[in-house]
């Protein structure tokens, strides 16, 4: 018998935002003999899945860990297959997301990344900045300490411009990528790996995690669901007693 999607019959879960290391899409492909690149095109169909279950799930807020910064380091022909396949998305989901109530966002430093799929980004985001069923947030060229140093390094211009004096935590949370986002409650890593790799390190200080075995193009909203319900079963203190 499959999973079947439910919602959690426990005390509901506080959660807000679920955030997602989507791997195993080369090791996927790969097992059936396939190029890297054909599961990376069948990770791009499971988000689209995953994004249209959240709002169902109780989830406002998703965010998928799309391409690192150290990403680049792979061959020159996955990376361009990569590039090709997010500005494919952005192409073809635009109108579903904008009438289905998401809002689109990119979290990363987007410098390297070609001008074509930067006004993509761009022009998804200003489209969809008006909705409100689903925050979809996406970390493309993204590592946690690029982001903390490029915070820091906004921070130092405005102590140093005189617009603030004592900066407070909340000055500096002001400057990262994610500025006006929730915390994530819950991150969820698949592909049986159990390291975080740099994902939202400064976000996710009180997060849940949860490493499942099943490869991103196999994780369904089924599996999603039955995560949310261990996640309701979670006694979370934020360092209370």
């Amino acid at each position: 018998m499959g999973l079947q999607p439910t919602l959690s019959t426990s005390e509901p879960h506080a959660l807000r935002h679920v955030a997602i290391i989507m791997d195993g899409n080369g090791r996927w492909a790969q097992n059936r003999g396939w190029p890297r690149l054909v599961g990376h095109r069948k990770g791009a169909m499971r988000v689209k899945e995953i994004v249209r279950a959240c709002p169902d799930l109780g989830v406002g807020w998703l965010t998928v860990y799309a391409f690192s910064t150290e990403n680049w380091k792979r061959s020159t022909e996955e990376v361009i297959g990569l590039m090709k396949i997010f500005r494919r998305y952005i192409e073809r989901e635009a109108d579903g997301l904008s009438a289905e109530g998401v809002r689109m966002r990119f979290i990363g430093g987007r410098e390297r990344l070609d001008d074509k799929l930067q006004d993509l980004m761009a022009g998804i985001e200003a489209r969809t900045s008006g909705n409100t069923r689903l925050n979809l947030t996406v970390a493309i060229n993204y590592g946690g300490r690029d982001e903390i140093m490029r915070a820091a390094r906004r921070l130092a211009d405005q102590v140093a411009s005189g617009a603030l004096e004592a900066p407070s935590e909340e000055d500096f949370v002001a400057c990262l990528d994610t500025a006006g986002h929730p915390d994530p409650d819950l991150i969820i890593r698949t592909s049986g790996e159990t390291r975080t790799s740099n994902f939202l390190p400064w976000q996710a200080a009180y997060s849940e995690y949860e490493f499942t075995p099943t490869l991103w193009p196999d994780f369904t909203p089924a599996h999603l669901a039955e995560i949310l319900d261990r996640f309701g079963l979670r006694e979370r203190r934020f360092g209370g007693a």
